[in-house]
């Protein structure tokens, strides 16, 4: 390679002519590439703008409806909560009175069975007395069961004078044809 001024400056010249051209239109071309590259920068700015906005109104969604779903789960906890209750308390209600169920299933099939529409009116209708009943239970009946002591001497009083008023007329002289006479009345 020649090394020589005039070769130095005509490689630099041969440089200048091919590159400088090019690097002017490479450089008259960077703003409008640096506007391009800001204009696409704002664009990737909006866009992330508004994935940010519809992300945050996702999330509010979401939390409303992970808020629902913890309401519903509590919900369906305390309805499985009184769910077990109510089987552990029938559980222990049909072990308690099982027994006796099985114990009074034949009497009251033949109660059942025994028993007729009339005999049901019947009761029906006793029940709809019942208050009347009680109220006369009460202020009549059990009043005089109160002195039944005290009448007990007096009825046995009342039997021994009525034995010797019968006596007395037993031995009345022609008590026996009057008492003959009156049953053949009765007979016509």
């Amino acid at each position: 390679m020649d090394l020589s001024p005039r070769a130095l400056f005509s490689f630099a010249r041969t440089t200048v002519t091919t590159t400088v051209p090019s690097l002017v239109v490479t450089a008259a071309s960077v703003p409008g590439r640096v506007l391009d590259l800001l204009q696409a920068a704002e664009d990737v700015v909006r866009r992330a703008d508004a994935l940010v906005d519809r992300t945050e109104r996702v999330l509010e969604e979401t939390e409303m409806v992970v808020g629902r779903a913890r309401v519903a789960t509590a919900a369906a906890e305390q309805v499985l909560t009184d769910a077990s209750t109510a089987a552990r308390t029938s559980r222990e209600l049909v072990d308690d009175y099982a027994p006796l169920a099985r114990q009074a299933r034949p009497l009251a099939k033949r109660f059942v069975d025994e028993l007729s529409p009339q005999e049901v009116d019947a009761a029906v209708e006793l029940v709809d007395r019942l208050p009347v009943l009680t109220r006369h239970l009460i202020e009549d009946v059990l009043p005089i069961l109160a002195t039944l002591d005290r009448v007990g001497p007096d009825i046995h009083q009342l039997l021994e004078v009525t034995n010797d008023v019968r006596q007395a007329i037993l031995g009345i002289p022609g008590f026996a044809f009057l008492r003959r006479r009156g049953e053949d009345r009765e007979d016509d």
